[in-house]
């Protein structure tokens, strides 16, 4: 049998010890044979790197000292591996079980997929329950320029339109995509570095989607991007500008909801919908069922 891809993980941590094992657990739970897993605590004052000196005989390198944010971490994360597949977790997050393999088995099998999330994403509670899952339908490069994976606000008077966020704690990648968009996260995007990495990664290769549950964020309080949520739209909003993104105006965006709450349905079975810029297709894989596979369908989405 074929050797698996290897799987490229990182994850930050700064005084984040009632999260960490969880994180941790999660990810080396999916008992993946290929795995280069990466740690890397920020000069944590807390039991975090009791935590890792606990599990550091299975990471394939970890330090604790002082950093510049959890992005120039994850930089010097990234700058040390050497996965065909990469990819980080917060030390909040969690993995869902058998996320690797199905990550795994869909770029090992289909050389297209440069890269790869979930269209289920899920999140956590503090207790560390799975509260929610959400269903985005699929992704589409036009839809990310018009601000369809953008974060929802009132900001500019009205409420923008989106979809939904892409789910970093889900989303994977191929090294070779890493490096054709330059190889880093920009770090001087305090707060969104993944949404212009999301970005960046657009400029190269569609993203694909799985309906399978990947991985999960924490909603927990006194969270940064909920204290910052304005300036991290605006960090949004402001990356969308950079490469040329056009979002929906306040009529665009009011009658893109109502038509989602309302016709869609019939909609997607119209021939033409998506000519008519209504629509996009979106790349999903679905499996097939007991002892089935990973097929490749085309979804409509508004």
């Amino acid at each position: 049998m074929n050797r698996p891809p290897k799987i490229s993980l990182m994850t930050p941590n700064f005084n984040c010890a009632d999260y960490l094992e969880h994180t941790i657990v999660s990810v080396l739970a999916q008992n993946y044979p290929n795995l280069e897993y990466i740690v890397l605590d920020g000069g944590s004052t807390d039991a975090s790197v009791d935590i890792i000196r606990k599990y550091e005989d299975r990471l394939a390198y970890w330090a604790s000292r002082p950093d510049k944010g959890p992005y120039a971490t994850i930089n010097e994360g990234f700058a040390r591996s050497t996965g065909d597949i990469m990819a980080w977790l917060n030390s909040d997050d969690m993995y869902l079980p058998g996320a690797f393999s199905t990550v795994a088995e869909i770029f090992a099998q289909n050389p297209e997929v440069e890269w790869l999330t979930t269209i289920m994403p899920a999140a956590w509670n503090e207790q560390g329950q799975a509260v929610l899952v959400g269903d985005l339908h699929g992704f589409n490069r036009d839809s990310f320029v018009r601000g369809g994976n953008g974060p929802s606000s009132k900001d500019q008077g009205y409420k923008v339109y989106t979809r939904g966020c892409i789910q970093q704690e889900s989303t994977f990648w191929r090294r070779s995509l890493w490096e054709r968009a330059g190889g880093y996260l920009d770090t001087s995007v305090t707060l969104a570095a993944d949404y212009e990495l999301w970005a960046r990664f657009y400029q190269h290769a569609e993203l694909y989607g799985v309906r399978a549950l990947l991985g999960g964020y924490r909603l927990r309080t006194n969270q940064i991007t909920d204290q910052l949520a304005k300036e991290y739209r605006e960090q949004c909003r402001v990356v969308l500008q950079r490469y040329g993104g056009k979002p929906y105006g306040k009529a665009q965006a009011w009658l893109r909801r109502r038509v989602a709450r309302t016709i869609y349905p019939a909609l997607k079975r119209m021939p033409g919908a998506t000519s008519l810029g209504v629509l996009f297709p979106a790349k999903v894989w679905v499996h097939s069922g007991r002892g089935g596979s990973w097929e490749l369908t085309t979804k409509l989405m508004i």
